[in-house]
């Protein structure tokens, strides 16, 4: 009967290793490309994945969705790092290269490495990483160890092919063809996603550029004979949010002597969008009363838009920047 030996387990079964090329210790450019495939192919995915989630909404749809591709990716790496060894005694990497980590005791042999050494192994690398100098160590140490190696004492020896398992290199071609695949996915979203946003962004723009100036005129403007009517439709151009305001506004005027308040715009400049939001800036010319106590006036309001439904464009928000004034030096 087979006996598997759970992860964190430290079993220690006799390892049979080769003792070819310095007592078959595996040499650095084959440790190296056991690494990488190892560690590569799930490095790829997360990176494309994170970065895919710094370009789409934080908290939306696609962004947890980046979330999730980014830790399957770690626990894949994990699994094949610290699982498989502990169950069959090779990851993924190791059995393509033909070596294995063992520990080295003080008395002749070696045996191998249990899940917690192989966890303690790995952070230990850290050190090798920030020192840069530890992954190179190897070329010129005669044990050809790491700085981690030699903290928990470990080497990289070489062992038969034969005792590797069984289509390891279909394994490796499948699982970098699928890291290849969930980059290209990934780049694929980024570019979906921003791509359709800065197209609606840019929709946004030329919308409001063309009926944003006519739905703040329409709104500013009204006749004492239409009054109703003028006020009622401006009403209709505000959101829920802004029509409270509005509508006090026009209170004010009703309670009062209206006069003919007209205003049309003479130059625009959008501030910033979104798909559904935009805010702009309108600098404004009118006239207010009839002859011959009419006057002409100018003005400049900032003002918020809002997506409605049907398409629709509706003023959430205006600030006056300029109040009305006479245009030139006329008072």
């Amino acid at each position: 009967m087979t006996v598997v030996a759970p992860l964190f387990e430290e079993a220690r079964p006799t390892v049979a290793l080769t003792e070819s090329g310095e007592n078959g210790l595996a040499p650095w450019h084959i440790r190296a490309g056991a690494f990488a495939v190892d560690v590569l192919p799930a490095v790829a995915v997360a990176a494309t994945w994170a970065t895919v989630a710094l370009t789409v909404s934080q908290h939306a749809v696609w962004w947890w969705v980046c979330v999730s591709v980014v830790g399957l990716a770690v626990l894949a790496a994990l699994v094949n790092r610290l699982l498989l060894p502990a169950i069959f005694g090779w990851s993924l990497g190791r059995a393509l290269c033909g070596i294995r980590v063992v520990r080295r005791p003080k008395s002749a042999g070696a045996e191998a490495i249990g899940g917690w050494g192989l966890l303690l192994r790995d952070l230990a690398h850290l050190l090798d990483t920030a020192s840069i100098v530890g992954w190179l160590w190897p070329l010129w140490d005669a044990r050809r160890r790491t700085f981690a190696d030699m903290l928990v004492r470990t080497e990289a020896r070489r062992v038969d092919p034969d005792e590797g398992p069984p289509n390891v290199r279909r394994w490796t071609a499948l699982t970098v063809l699928a890291a290849t695949a969930a980059c290209l996915a990934g780049a694929a979203v980024s570019y979906a996603v921003v791509y359709s946003r800065e197209r609606a962004t840019a929709e946004t723009v030329a919308r409001i550029r063309e009926q944003g100036p006519k739905i703040v005129a329409q709104m500013l403007t009204y006749d004492p004979k239409t009054l109703h009517d003028d006020f009622t439709r401006a009403l209709s151009l505000a959101t829920d949010k802004y029509r409270g305001k509005l509508a006090a506004q026009q209170d004010i005027v009703q309670k009062g002597t209206p006069i003919i308040n007209e205003y049309w715009v003479t130059d625009d400049s959008v501030e910033s969008a979104t798909p559904d939001r935009a805010t702009m800036l309108l600098f404004m010319q009118g006239r207010r009363g009839a002859a011959p106590a009419e006057r002409y006036i100018s003005a400049t309001v900032r003002v918020d838009f809002a997506k409605a439904g049907n398409d629709r464009w509706r003023v959430d928000d205006l600030d006056v920047v300029t109040k009305p004034k006479p245009p030139g030096n006329r008072k």
